[in-house]
């Protein structure tokens, strides 16, 4: 996780020079980059043979329409992953699928359990005067929750979850899961003349579980166990941002169970977007 995190911060930094695109037309020597033109001025005559082919960087004029679709690259999201735990532990159906489970079990390390997003783009279409607009896009959810109980473990074929004493006092226990999503919003941007502006936007997110494991750390010997753990393989949202200039912030709440039985847990997500707009 420590290496993804530097990864992503990465290749945030690298993009943010040209995270965001104008999709305007163009003549083959003019190229639009935000607010500026990159044009190739091939009808002046230059004074020397080696001054041909120079690139004149202008800013857009004021009575240019500005591009009513807009793309941002490799946005990243940090926060914290979290669940409404609604399960019922006098059920058979979770006794059977944890048995002599109670609500402490299952208690998270809040400050432990993150969420990391990597979208490889989003994409904002204009629906009237760049105030209201679509936004939509393509990336990754990683969740990880971490366990208060250190002692407790999953296993497979079947999927069961019981105290083991070995794990007792061990340094980390969590479980893992890794969506690709696709999320969907309406977005209010009260400021459409600025990058950085203020608004926000909601909307509704699919994702697809497409990796889970649990991760045990004791007396530093590592033990990873994948599987899906009876986790419901589609992730349905509420999802939604709040634009305060420089500083984004994102939030979502699942529709709802996490599990496709056993328990009864409503994953919600909440942090920090790195975004240029």
């Amino acid at each position: 996780m420590k290496r993804l995190i530097t990864l992503c911060l990465l290749l945030c930094a690298v993009t943010s020079g040209f995270a965001q695109t104008d999709s305007t037309r163009s003549t083959p020597d003019t190229i639009k980059i935000g607010g500026m033109i990159i044009i190739r001025d091939k009808d002046s005559k230059p004074e020397k043979e080696e001054d041909r082919g120079i690139l004149r960087i202008r800013k857009r004029e004021n009575n240019e329409e500005p591009s009513a679709i807009s793309t941002n690259w490799w946005i990243i999201d940090i926060g914290f992953s979290n669940y409404n735990d609604r399960t019922d532990y006098a059920s058979a159906s979770t006794q059977a699928f944890a048995p002599g489970s109670n609500e402490d079990w299952f208690k998270l390390r809040a400050g432990k359990s993150r969420n990391i997003n990597l979208w490889f783009f989003m994409q904002r279409i204009s629906i009237a005067k760049r105030v209201l607009n679509l936004k939509y896009g393509v990336g990754l959810e990683l969740n990880n929750y971490h366990f208060d109980e250190s002692r407790i473990k999953f296993s497979k074929k079947p999927t069961l979850v019981a105290l083991d004493e070995s794990l007792k006092g061990a340094r980390k226990n969590k479980l893992a899961a890794d969506y690709l999503t696709v999320p969907v919003m309406l977005n209010i941007n009260f400021t459409p003349g600025r990058q950085r502006g203020f608004g926000f936007s909601g909307g509704v997110s699919a994702g697809f579980l497409y990796s889970a494991r649990q991760k045990t750390k004791n007396d530093g010997d590592v033990d990873k166990t994948k599987s899906d753990f009876n986790l419901d393989r589609w992730k349905l949202a509420y999802v939604g941002e709040l634009l305060l200039g420089p500083v984004k912030l994102y939030g979502s709440y699942a529709f709802k169970n996490m599990w496709e039985k056993g328990l009864d847990q409503v994953p919600y997500t909440v942090g920090f977007r790195i975004s240029s707009w």
